[in-house]
């Protein structure tokens, strides 16, 4: 599954790393990535696009326990996970904002 599209960088793109301080919980999800077979949630609310192509994104991560983070788009890309080595997927049909999500 394709995890970034031309949709999610626009709405990036106008969403730099930092343009949502003091939204908290209330910030608008743009993205939400997940594991099919296990934890690891992450609902992004911003991002920035690096000089070498990649994407540094921020939001509400959950692994052990919800907190507010960043990770690298390539981590999530070539992150594979058991039991069938499958990777991180994009979910197609989740809206809203970070605390409707975390439910």
């Amino acid at each position: 599954m394709k995890l970034m599209t031309k949709e999610i960088e626009k709405a990036l793109l106008k969403s730099p790393i930092g343009s949502k301080d003091g939204q908290g919980k209330d910030a608008d999800v743009i993205v939400k990535y997940f594991n099919p077979y296990g934890v690891g949630t992450w609902l992004i609310t911003e991002g920035e696009k690096l000089d070498n192509g990649d994407w540094l994104l921020f939001g509400m991560c959950h692994i052990f326990e919800w907190e507010w983070g960043t990770v690298l788009l390539s981590e999530l890309q070539n992150l594979k996970v058991p039991p069938f080595g499958l990777g991180i997927e994009r979910d197609l049909y989740s809206k809203g904002t970070v605390a409707e999500l975390m439910r």
